[in-house]
């Protein structure tokens, strides 16, 4: 079976997020693959805001499909015959584009891919739910999301792991410069979320100076003394520095989207960083909790661990070599989730 395919990647290309980095490991392993965006390149989370008539009709329901990528789908598919359409959770993709797709190319796979929980409302979109069934794979995260998705009409669902990309996510040689902007004792790494502010504050109120980068935390600023709100977005060689400069990541889990484990709780250790995260069934799955990773399930053991591995250093620096070492050993880039995917969907269909 060749093992190199003909792809049409639809998501967003925007050299920041994970879309991207799976359309680049796509490339990198040698398949031809054209690139559909279904956002402006180049738009920045955070820092620059959809349009007013995005947004309005991105609250009735009906998504503005900015990029005109549904036009753009079939151009290219009238050009090249694909083996295989990957939908990037392309949440403005018409059910009619996709019922075009099967009726025109019965033979090419359909596939859609998200990290997000799809059941939960605020995810979906009435394109989205209407297209569900056109579908040959659904893959995602979620393991709850697997029997979930079937009842609103997925053909068949698969799991992927989370992952972390081999390019970027890596230990780092930091310079001076590095470690004057990034270095910090206990540090977090993403976008405000009320369950994991109230954590960090704990801390904060426990004499634990944090450092917390990422948007939506301006409302914070000045919020406690050890509280430092860094008010800005990491993305790329920036988030790998600020994991490797500091000495405990804290990893939470964003409850909305009912998560276990998060692209977080693998990118951190594969970047050789010493992960302290919220203590779920899957995250033990990924990493044996005092030996790869350590975990806490309440603000007391969080802090109680803090500062253990505050006065620890030799003890921490070995649990993040060996979560490093369980990242590349268990298969959890992105690289191998990937040529998993696709030896799985075509291993099928055959």
């Amino acid at each position: 079976m060749n093992s190199l395919k003909k792809i049409l990647f639809v998501g967003d290309l925007n050299s920041y997020g994970r879309s991207f980095q799976r359309f680049q490991t796509l490339l990198d392993m040698g398949n031809f693959v054209v690139g559909v965006p279904t956002v402006p390149i180049p738009f920045r989370p955070g820092i620059e805001k959809s349009s007013l008539i995005e947004r309005i009709l991105w609250k009735l329901g009906v998504p503005y499909d900015v990029t005109g990528a549904n036009l753009v789908i079939k151009k290219e598919m009238n050009k090249t015959e694909f083996n295989l359409v990957w939908i990037d959770k392309g949440m403005v993709i018409y059910p009619s584009t996709l019922n075009w797709i099967k009726n025109k190319f019965p033979k090419c796979i359909l596939i859609f891919c998200s990290e997000d929980d799809m059941f939960a409302k605020h995810n979906r979109t009435p394109y989205f739910d209407r297209g569900i069934s056109f579908y040959d794979f659904i893959f995602t995260t979620k393991v709850y999301n697997l029997e979930e998705l079937k009842t609103i009409g997925a053909k068949e669902t698969v799991l992927m792991l989370d992952s972390y990309d081999e390019k970027n996510h890596l230990p780092l040689e930091l310079s001076i410069e590095d470690r004057k902007t990034y270095q910090g004792e206990v540090g977090f790494i993403g976008s405000f979320e009320e369950d994991r502010a109230q954590k960090i504050l704990y801390l904060a109120e426990h004499g634990v100076v944090v450092n917390i980068w990422g948007n939506g935390w301006s409302n914070w600023l000045g919020k406690h003394k050890n509280l430092v709100i860094k008010n800005k977005m990491l993305f790329e060689k920036e988030y790998t520095k600020a994991i490797c400069a500091t000495k405990i990541n804290l990893c939470f889990l964003r409850k909305m989207n009912r998560d276990e484990v998060t692209s977080r709780s693998v990118e951190i250790p594969a970047c050789g960083g010493f992960m302290l995260g919220e203590r779920t069934n899957r995250h033990l799955d990924f990493f044996e909790e005092g030996k790869e990773a350590e975990f806490f399930s309440s603000n007391e053991e969080m802090l109680n661990k803090v500062k253990f591995y505050m006065n620890n250093e030799e003890l921490r620096k070995n649990i993040a070599l060996a979560g490093r070492k369980r990242c590349l050993e268990s298969g959890y880039s992105m690289k191998v989730q990937i040529k998993n995917m696709l030896e799985g969907i075509f291993l099928k269909i055959r």
